[in-house]
């Protein structure tokens, strides 16, 4: 089931109501709580948000972001009644960054994930993520699918889509040299702190719709950016899935209920690995979002917003266009 997003009111009519509320009231301050929680021998800075008692929704973050890249969700989420938990993953912003490029591999990542979750008391939670946090969030989905939910994608193909195209795939293999050049010692981290890390900026800019980043959101990232080791940390998770390969054989099917949401416009991963990501769904549903980029829940927020909230109470799912 795929469905391409045309306008904000039109779908799913009955509950745009309901949600236009929700996003009036979430304008408003709203109270975060930070946290430093063990997992899998490091520690994680997290932010909560939301009643206690509410459903649990865990966001995961990509590259280069940290858990302010969900600022846009956390508060719309809140406001249904979920439980939001958005950690800054391993080697991110205020996170705990192990030396070496093996404590970064996917197998790793996955661990600290369950982790947290058993260290927060959940048997089971909702996953969303985006980019590298919906790698991580898929393999999770794949070897523990007992401890959750529901399962959001934001823009990233299932594993064996991804590595079926960066090995057969000329378009998607171009899009992807920016990871051959991170695989370089120190050179990276180098460039992209060069004027005031102007050049990690640029790359989050000139690859999103204008105006997605403000002046005010890219002093965050560049606060977060400057960390001591943050930079080296986030870039051998590009490192360790080249030198320590996740194994992608066997089952490979994800039988967590799953919704990807797609933007169309992404420079970095072709839309044509979204279609094939939703076969190895067993009940999935993908959305296209025609004029977002990578950064979809940036751009399109009330849609996202409103699509994810729809997902996670099951409101209208039976309305959705096949």
């Amino acid at each position: 089931m795929f469905q391409v997003v045309k306008s904000q009111i039109k779908i799913y009519s009955g509950f745009f109501v309901c949600y236009n509320r929700l996003r009036l009231e979430t304008r408003s301050l709203m109270d975060l709580e930070h946290s430093t929680i063990k997992t899998n021998g490091i520690r994680l800075h997290v932010v909560q948000a939301g009643p206690k008692s509410g459903i649990p929704v865990l966001l995961l973050h990509g590259f280069p972001e940290f858990w302010y890249g969900w600022r846009k969700q956390i508060p719309a989420l809140a406001a249904a009644g979920c439980r939001v938990i958005a950690p800054d993953q391993r080697g991110y912003n205020l996170s705990d960054k192990p030396k070496g490029i093996k404590p970064y591999r996917v197998e790793t990542l996955v661990d600290d994930i369950t982790g947290l979750i058993r260290a927060l008391d959940y048997e089971k939670v909702n996953l969303i993520g985006h980019d590298w946090g919906a790698g991580v969030a898929w393999m999770l989905a794949i070897k523990h699918p007992e401890m959750l939910h529901r399962l959001g994608i934001l823009n990233v193909p299932h594993p064996a889509v991804m590595k079926r195209f960066l090995q057969r795939d000329f378009n998607q293999m171009r899009r992807s040299l920016y990871g051959l050049f991170f695989q370089l010692p120190w050179l990276p981290e180098f460039i992209m702190s060069m004027g005031n890390w102007s050049v990690a900026a640029s790359g989050m800019r000139r690859s999103s719709r204008d105006n997605t980043f403000t002046d005010e959101d890219i002093k965050t990232y560049k606060e977060a950016w400057s960390q001591p080791g943050a930079m080296t940390a986030m870039l051998n998770w590009y490192r360790a899935a080249v030198w320590y390969r996740p194994e992608i054989a066997g089952d490979m099917r994800v039988r967590t209920k799953t919704l990807i949401l797609w933007g169309v416009k992404d420079v970095a991963l072709s839309r044509r690995m979204a279609r094939p990501s939703l076969d190895y769904c067993v009940d999935g549903n993908l959305v296209f979002f025609p004029e977002a980029t990578h950064w979809v829940q940036h751009e399109d927020v009330e849609e996202i917003n409103h699509y994810l909230i729809d997902f996670l109470f099951d409101t209208a799912s039976k309305q959705a266009v096949r």
